[in-house]
């Protein structure tokens, strides 16, 4: 295992940025960024020895702060996904949030953490610590927050994130990564012929714009149902209410199980690559890139509508204004602590 440090370039306001490049025994790649803490490219062998990257993102710095709102690689947080209204209340008290999506709060706003220079607190062999402080009333959250992201590049081909806070007040935890996956690489096209599988038996009703309406649908005999491995474009065009809604698929699912486990398996029958999904959240954001619409990303690669693929793994979106979901709601003085892990493997 090894590591090396590079220049990433300078930002607007004129400060540098870096990139932080691991490699395993396996030849495995992954690279990040203390500009937004960002996921910058993971490189793994398809079945031909070759390296593919399996996510989309840009060439340096500048690419990500001029990101127009897609969130490639993107650490996202205090909150991930939408809040009705963009309202709250916590222990009686109620939070007016930045509205930046039709009127709701989405990815907690546009001052977004992944266009924040994050801190280096540690970095070793296999992983590297960005830390960030989050002031009381950052876009309109209660609270004082530190928060750390440690990324993780195991023997086992696993690119793991781990997710710790402890906020001064009761205030929303519920961050994710929004990483675009593509396991034939991410100058490949679309990701449509990849077949999908995903370990739930549900996933939340949505309105027009994406915000819960407090129901759990079943997704058996329904184009949302991939508990068995399926094409991700074989229903991705179906006349129904929730694709439509959503212009493919852009839905929380509601997980199986408890704890830390695996969540969902995607896989190309071209490249040999399988990636495997694993967290210990109670919910996953399938989004099928549907709003990508011909952006020029590493290397000259144009990304085109279904280019990539995200699981944001999650709290239930909106849970704030729904009982029976899960609250993101984190105590003061509590330790929020999340892991999400993304595995490859070569067939």
């Amino acid at each position: 295992m090894s590591y090396k440090k590079t220049e990433f370039g300078k930002i607007g306001n004129g400060e540098d940025t870096c990139l932080y490049i691991f490699e395993n025994a396996g030849g495995m790649q992954m690279k990040v960024t203390d500009y937004g803490a960002s996921l910058v490219s993971v490189l793994v062998k398809d079945k031909n020895g070759s390296l593919r990257d399996m996510v989309l993102g840009y060439d340096d710095a500048a690419g990500y702060e001029n990101d127009r709102g897609l969130f490639l690689g993107a650490i996202v947080g205090r909150n991930a996904n939408r809040i009705g209204g963009a309202a709250l209340v916590i222990d009686g008290q109620s939070y007016e949030l930045c509205r930046n999506d039709h009127g709701n709060n989405l990815h907690s706003g546009p001052d977004l953490f992944m266009k924040r220079k994050w801190t280096v607190e540690r970095i070793g062999e296999n992983e590297i610590t960005f830390s960030l402080f989050s002031p009381h009333m950052d876009q309109g959250y209660p609270g004082n927050v530190k928060i750390f992201v440690t990324y993780t590049l195991t023997e086992e081909n696993d690119v793991r994130i781990a997710y710790e806070a402890c906020p001064d007040s009761d205030t929303i935890l519920n961050m994710t990564n929004h990483s675009y996956f593509n396991v034939d690489g991410q100058s490949s096209g679309t990701v449509l012929e990849q077949r999908l599988q995903i370990d739930a038996d549900a996933y939340t009703e949505a309105d027009e714009e994406s915000i819960p309406t407090g129901k759990i649908l079943k997704v058996e005999n329904t184009p949302m149902d991939f508990r068995s491995p399926k094409a991700i474009g074989k229903d991705i065009e179906s006349d129904y209410q929730a694709i439509c809604f959503g212009s493919g698929y852009d839905h929380n699912y509601v997980l199986n199980g408890e704890g830390y486990r695996r969540v969902a398996e995607i896989k190309s029958e071209k490249s040999g690559i399988k990636m495997s999904v694993y967290t210990d959240c109670p919910g996953m954001q399938l989004y099928t890139g549907n709003f990508l619409a011909g952006e020029t990303g590493k290397g000259g690669a144009v990304y085109a509508k279904r280019c990539g693929v995200c699981f944001e793994s999650q709290y239930f979106p909106d849970a704030v204004h729904h009982e029976a979901f899960e609250s993101p709601i984190c105590k003061k003085d509590t330790v929020y602590h999340t892991v999400t892990a993304y595995r490859f493997e070569t067939e």
